[in-house]
């Protein structure tokens, strides 16, 4: 019995060599993440902990954050409690997640706030005339000789205490520094040919503004969000702790670790653990915001 043989060509002298194959591009996605360090994965996942943690706590609370219960008071990390109990008994792992929505969404809103002003007022500087340009920076550099804590404390005294106040306060605190940045990138951007050519074809200034300038300058704006996070939320949690935020019984990082401070020599998990929250959530965000600003960079 003979087995057949596929027919084989070999190519001659004068045959064309085949043609090699082409090279497969990486997505961008895979082009983005490439090389992408193992700090920065770490990074990445606690923020994703910390983000389903404030969207969908139930996935990780097994106790009511909010239930008293003397006899249970001032336990230690255990296998029932794993950050322990309060002077209260209440579970300090249940009021720690309870409180990242909290927490996160103060850090989010006074971003938002602080980027809507200094947004407006970076962007007015850098469309206006010499005047106003010069008026606005003056007034973004009076606001600088405030340090952004003392800014906020300023707010609240006039102001009031409460969590929308500790937002805006923070917000306000952190805005010249985003408006000195904006007026920057606004003046980049006016520069740029683009805009150039939507004026000889016959743009008008508000057209050019609407759809060419803002679009362009605020795109950045999703790496500043990341890196700004972070600070709003120790700068919220500050306000806290000086119970000029969140007020107790509310589970907030800053209101839970004011709470802990009387009890620190009898029970330092009270203060501990929503102290480690607060720096795990500032330096999370502030790495993977150093990682896009460098890997968009390196796009351009």
């Amino acid at each position: 019995m003979s087995l057949a043989l596929e027919p084989t060509t070999t190519a001659g002298p004068g045959s064309p060599a085949p043609a090699p194959s082409a090279p497969r591009t990486p997505s961008r996605a895979a082009r983005f993440l490439h090389g992408t360090p193992i700090g920065v994965w770490i990074a990445g996942a606690l923020l994703t902990f910390l983000v389903l943690a404030a969207v969908v706590p139930s996935l990780f609370l097994q106790q009511d954050p909010y239930v008293i219960d003397p006899a249970s008071a001032f336990q230690a990390p255990n296998a029932a409690h794993f950050f322990g109990t309060d002077q209260n008994g209440r579970d300090v792992f249940s009021r720690v997640i309870a409180g990242t929505g909290q927490s996160l969404l103060l850090g989010l809103s006074a971003t938002a706030i602080g980027l809507i002003l200094g947004g407006a007022l970076g962007i007015t500087a850098g469309v206006s005339g010499k005047w106003l340009d010069s008026a606005i920076c003056r007034f973004v550099e009076v606001l600088f000789a405030f340090p952004g804590l003392l800014l906020a404390l300023i707010v609240i005294a006039v102001s009031g205490t409460g969590v929308v106040t500790a937002a805006i306060a923070v917000g306000v605190g952190t805005a010249p520094g985003y408006a000195r940045m904006l007026r920057t990138q606004t003046l980049q951007v006016i520069a740029a040919p683009y805009v150039e050519t939507a004026l000889s074809l016959g743009r008008s200034r508000s057209h050019i503004l609407l759809h060419t300038i803002v679009p362009n300058v605020v795109r950045p704006l999703f790496v500043l969000v990341t890196l700004g996070v972070g600070q709003a939320i120790v700068w919220a949690s500050s306000l806290s702790f000086l119970g000029l935020g969140a007020q107790p019984p509310a589970a907030e990082w800053g209101a839970m670790l004011a709470d802990g401070r009387n009890y620190l020599q009898v029970a330092w998990w009270i203060a501990a653990f929503p102290g480690i929250f607060i720096t795990l959530a500032a330096l999370t965000t502030t790495v993977v915001g150093h990682h896009l600003q460098r890997r968009l960079e390196a796009e351009v």
